[in-house]
This record gives C-alpha cells, sequence and structure tokens, in this order.
C-alpha cells in the first residue's frame, strides 16, 4: 500500500467515523480510534510502507505540541495568580497519586516489574489534552465558571499533570532498559529537567513575542503559526538531547505569547485550532491502527479493573488539591469528572515500551488502548452533560460579554 493511500484511508476514515459516532452522541476521538482499528484489522501492520513507520513518531510529537501549545494560549497570568497553590497542586497531587497507585497494583495485581509498572502507571496517569484542552476553552467562551476559573484551572493543572506525567514516564523508560541507572537518582533529577525545560520556553515565547509585535502587520498569522510551530519543534529536539521536560516549555511559549502579544496570540490560537482538525485524526488513527485487538481482549477485566483503581485514586487527589480552594462543591465534582479522560498521551507513548523491547510492551499497549477506549468517552460526555449543570454562569460577566 502506497503512503498516498495510507494518508487518505486516515484522514478521510477518520474524519468519516468521526462525524458518525458524533452523530451517535459519543467523542468524535472514539470514531477516529475505531477507524484505525478497522484499517488495522483489514489490511494489517505488514500492509504499512516503510515510510508511515519512519513519520510516525513525529506525527505524534507534532499533534502534542499543537494542543500544548493551544493550552498555552488560553492561560492568562492573571487568573493564575488567582488560583495560587490550587493550580499547582492539580498539577502535581492527581498525577502523583494515580500513577503511585497504578504502579502498585501493576506489580501486585498482574505480576509487572517496578520499572516496568512505573513507566506504565505514570503513561496511564496522564490526562488527556486532546479531550480536555478544547473542552475547557469551549466552556470559558460560553461563560461557565468564570467566577472561580474551574476550566482554566482544568487547563492549567491538565497541561502540567501530563507534563509531570511523561517526565516521570521517561524516567522509568531509562531504569527499565538499564539496570545500572541509580533510581533514587534519577527521580532526583526532575526538578531540574522541569526548569531545564521551561527556560528555553520562556527565552523563546519572549524572543517571539518581542518580533511578532515589532512585525504584526509584515507577517501573515499564518506565517506567524509556522515560525511558532517549527519554535516548539526546535525546543522539543533541544528537550530530547537535555533529557529535560520540553513539553512544558512549548506550553510556556504559549502561555507568554498570551501575556505579551495578546492580539497575535489570538491569531495564532484560531490557525492552531484548524491545524489540530487534521494532527487530532492523524494521533488517534495511528494508534489504533497499532492495536492487536486480540491483546486489547486479553487484557480483560483485569485490566479493565487496574484502570478503575487508578481513576478513583485521581479523583481523590483532585478532590484533596481542591480541598482548601474556594471552589463549591459542584465545582469541585466536575474537576474531577474533567480530569477523567485518557487518550494524547496514552495514544503517543502506549507502544514506546513494545517498540524499546521492554518486558510486557504488548500488555502496556493494550492498557493504553483500553484507556482511551473506557475513559474518553465517559471523560467527555461527563463534562459536555454535567458542565452545564454544575458550574455556573456569572451574569454580570455575561452582561460585559453582550455589552
Amino acid at each position: 500500500m502506497s503512503l498516498n493511500l495510507v494518508f487518505v484511508l486516515i484522514l478521510l476514515g477518520g474524519w468519516f467515523f468521526a462525524r458518525g459516532f458524533e452523530r451517535l452522541r459519543l467523542p468524535g476521538v472514539l470514531g477516529m480510534l475505531v477507524c484505525g482499528l478497522v484499517i488495522g484489522a483489514v489490511f494489517g501492520e505488514a500492509a504499512w510502507p516503510r515510510g508511515l513507520v519512519e513519520i510516525e513518531p513525529f506525527l505524534k510529537t507534532f499533534a502534542l505540541v499543537v494542543i500544548l501549545l493551544r493550552a498555552g494560549l488560553g492561560i492568562r497570568k492573571s487568573v493564575l495568580h488567582q488560583l495560587g497553590g490550587t493550580a499547582a497542586a492539580m498539577a502535581v497531587i492527581p498525577c502523583l497519586l494515580e500513577g503511585g497507585v497504578l504502579t502498585l497494583v501493576l506489580r501486585a495485581w498482574m505480576g509487572f516489574d517496578w520499572a516496568a509498572a512505573g513507566l506504565t502507571g505514570f503513561m496511564l496517569a496522564a490526562v488527556s489534552p486532546a479531550v480536555v484542552v478544547p473542552a475547557m476553552l469551549r466552556l470559558t467562551e460560553e461563560g461557565y465558571g468564570r467566577k472561580n476559573a474551574v476550566p482554566t484551572l482544568v487547563l492549567a493543572g491538565a497541561s502540567v499533570d501530563d507534563v509531570l506525567a511523561i517526565t516521570l514516564f521517561a524516567l522509568f523508560v531509562r531504569v527499565a532498559r538499564s539496570e545500572s541507572v541509580d533510581f533514587l537518582r534519577t527521580a532526583l533529577e526532575l526538578p531540574v529537567a522541569v526548569v531545564v525545560g521551561m527556560v528555553p520556553g520562556l527565552v523563546a515565547g519572549l524572543a517571539l513575542a518581542k518580533w511578532f509585535e515589532r512585525r504584526a502587520q509584515q507577517v501573515r498569522a499564518t506565517e506567524k503559526t509556522l515560525i511558532l510551530l517549527m519554535t516548539a519543534l526546535l525546543l522539543v529536539q533541544a528537550g530530547d538531547w537535555l533529557h529535560s521536560a520540553a513539553l512544558l516549555g512549548v506550553m510556556t511559549v504559549g502561555f507568554i505569547l498570551l501575556e505579551r502579544a495578546e492580539p497575535v496570540a489570538h491569531e495564532l490560537a484560531a490557525k492552531l485550532s484548524k491545524i489540530w482538525v487534521f494532527a487530532e485524526i492523524v494521533l488517534f488513527v495511528l494508534i489504533g491502527m497499532q492495536v492487536d485487538p486480540r491483546v486489547a481482549l486479553a487484557a480483560g477485566p483485569m485490566a479493565a479493573a487496574v484502570i478503575l483503581s487508578g481513576l478513583c485514586a485521581r479523583s481523590l487527589g483532585v478532590w484533596i488539591a481542591t480541598g482548601r480552594s474556594s471552589l463549591s462543591a459542584s465545582e469541585r465534582v466536575f474537576c474531577m469528572l474533567a480530569y477523567l479522560p485518557k487518550a494524547t498521551v496514552q495514544a503517543a507513548l502506549g507502544s514506546v515500551p513494545l517498540a524499546m523491547g521492554i518486558d510486557r510492551g504488548e500488555e502496556i499497549l493494550a492498557l493504553a488502548v483500553l484507556a482511551i477506549l473506557l475513559t474518553a468517552p465517559m471523560g467527555l460526555m461527563g463534562i459536555r452533560m454535567f458542565g452545564p449543570r454544575l458550574l455556573s454562569i456569572d451574569a454580570e460577566e455575561l452582561r460585559e460579554g453582550s455589552e
């Protein structure tokens, strides 16, 4: 099969399945995943062109870059100050609690060694920016939860949550691939990785903001978006070289642009939302194509119980993180719902252990896919159905918006 034909199947098939699932009031990303499963079942991995295998990691990284830039462009400094320690708690406590519980459960229930259990636990712990970011931006536009900035709280917390989970996943991968790695020393490298990841993003964001402002009329929005995306990809590459939290730096670029060059930031956000239409389809169809349904089915009830235990731990972590905030009980329940979906990170990282030859790689991939199938519909439908009921609309802000 040629590369051209594969991409026709991916894009048109993913779009068609997504529209079909949306008509059934189910998340479109679930339809994209099912499309990938169908393509994989019909054609098989042996029919994939070599070019697709070579560019697949880049396509997944590109999708993550787009969604994290959108997240950064939606977070205001003033709102972060308003949220204070609650945002930091939401970024750290749920992820660490879920990842820790999953590590113990995978070790006790499924017999994983500690390294495999750790990398699987934190891969599964990441909340999905592909589901959460668009949903929170939409609720913000509609005015829900603005009084206590609930959508922004979820947006900021979920984005950093992803970076934390990905960084810990990478640390456990290093442990799994080399018995000589000092785990305690490796774990202590996390704060350094975060700082080293943020600083290049801060510098790049300030430089781009200054340059874009000076050339706001000379450079078209499409060209600005191209420059932003290439800068973000360079940050990811630098993060690979430095072993830092590069994706946090990517999000930092968007955050700085919104603070220093707001009109340009709005232009960029609009362009990135259009690019995401393509990136989202490619991301979720590709992960579906990689899955062996027999392995996913063989994971069975035990795998579902593992995922459920992690969700319970995450929900407890959200409740603890928002305990000292000004959020109402209904807003805290909404935060728990919004933190359930798994999709983007699991789609991007689920096959990494298998590709690296790490023990239990097929089971890890099956857990990633099962997590997407179970939590993406549940989380997105929960946000759509209960968001307007659990979050209030501030009447004064609505009047200001209408004026």
